[in-house]
């Protein structure tokens, strides 16, 4: 080969090493320089997505500037299978090393699902029917009174049958945990039929401190024989605890027949009528001490106690006044 040649061929080895390192030194700046997003963007990454298609929804929501060489980096850093699907919420402003990072780490959206106190099994599933980003199919059979209520975190894609199932786990753990420490001589001997007092309670207030004191009404009217009366328990029996009821119970109400109506029935229902939360739990398994056998919404969102039919009757008297001047 000739000096001259030589002299071109190592020209052209200068040419092509130089390009290819400017190529390597703006790929490294692009790659980490801030990207064009001036909002943090949420996008969901579907499993079985390819880098392309990845890139495809990154450069779809204004996140990748250069999607061919997001793509290149991955393949080449050898990070194509290390992708995970999901919900991610990606800053603004992230550059392209960010965004694969938080992809790779798999660092998805948390999302919160939050069950009140008092709920139905039939409510409670409907809810997790509905919630945003759950899949699959929601169970069916699931036990009155199963499902603890309190705020579930998931993310986009978990299945609604896992979801119910750490809902249920919940509950038995909870029932575990309380029902050895209970008080002594409760006139009822398994943790099903202290979860069905327990959801009468949720079912009768909403007022934390009374809990403990409606539990023991009711546990007095349990020892004495006497049925316990409970409204929430002929709504449950109307509806099959479907939903509310939409209206005011009548005389003819408190008369159906059904092992729910705790006005024709003595003791406690055959199951739950809601799921009950751990403070009316705790209320039924450590009742307040009291003498008092009656009560009756006071107009004020509580309720007026009683010891005897009398006193019982002229609190009523008052909340009927109330209610028809409410009315």
């Amino acid at each position: 080969m000739s000096r001259k040649a030589i002299r071109a061929l190592t020209l052209l080895l200068v040419v092509v090493v130089t390009a290819a390192a400017g190529m390597l030194v703006w790929g490294a700046a692009a790659f980490d320089a801030a990207g064009p997003t001036t909002e943090d963007a949420t996008i969901v990454l579907p499993r079985g997505s390819s880098v392309a298609q990845i890139s495809e929804i990154l450069e779809a929501r204004g996140i990748l500037s250069e999607p061919g060489l997001f793509q290149f980096v991955v393949r080449a850093s050898g990070q194509s299978k290390s992708l995970r699907a999901g919900e991610y919420m990606v800053p603004a402003r992230s550059s392209m090393r960010a965004v694969l990072d938080l992809v790779v780490r798999g660092d998805p959206v948390i999302r919160r699902l939050t069950l009140p106190e008092g709920l139905t099994t039939a409510e409670v599933l409907r809810l997790v029917a509905s919630a945003e980003g759950l899949d699959g199919a929601t169970p069916t059979g699931i036990a009155e009174g199963a499902l603890l209520p309190e705020t579930y975190h998931y993310a986009y894609g978990d299945a609604r049958a896992d979801v119910v199932a750490r809902m249920q786990r919940a509950m038995t753990d909870l029932v575990d945990d309380l029902w050895p420490a209970r008080s002594p001589d409760l006139p009822f001997t398994t943790p099903g039929q202290a979860l069905a007092l327990a959801s009468i309670v949720e079912k009768e207030t909403a007022v934390a401190d009374e809990r403990p004191r409606i539990a023991g009404v009711f546990i007095n009217r349990l020892r004495r024989g006497m049925r316990l009366q409970s409204d929430p328990t002929v709504v449950y029996a109307l509806t099959g605890g479907e939903g509310p009821l939409g209206r005011r119970l009548t005389r003819d109400d408190l008369a159906v027949d059904s092992p729910f109506n705790t006005y024709k029935v003595r003791g406690l229902p055959p199951t739950a009528i809601a799921n009950p939360g751990r403070a009316a739990l705790e209320a039924v398994l450590h009742p307040v001490a009291t003498d008092e056998l009656y009560f009756v919404a006071d107009g004020n969102g509580g309720h007026a106690f009683a010891r005897t039919l009398e006193e019982h009757q002229r609190n009523v008297r008052r909340w009927r006044q109330i209610r028809s001047q409410q009315n």
